[in-house]
């Protein structure tokens, strides 16, 4: 998990969170989007929040166990590879 908090990654409250910021209102919800994508592939929902319009928040926990959990790294992970290959920056 290392890894994930070098990369921009937080541990609050037993939940893994991270703040994007996007270019634009359409982009912000394109990310959202590409995010549910996966995370109906994975089975795993995150808490998601788009705010002021292009800022992403994201919110990782497994609830049942009510702590981070293997499934919230990966699912870190490749909500990372999304914004990546989005090449917003």
């Amino acid at each position: 998990m290392n890894i994930l908090l070098d990369q921009g990654w937080s541990e609050i409250d037993s939940k893994l969170v991270k703040n994007y910021v996007l270019p634009n209102f359409a982009e912000g919800i394109n990310f959202i989007n590409l995010i549910a994508n996966e995370a109906e592939k994975a089975d795993h929902h995150p808490d998601l929040k788009l705010y002021n319009y292009k800022n992403v928040r994201i919110s990782l926990t497994t609830h049942s166990k009510r702590r981070i959990t293997k499934k919230d790294i990966a699912l870190a992970k490749t909500i990372d590879h999304i914004y990546d290959s989005m090449k917003v920056y």
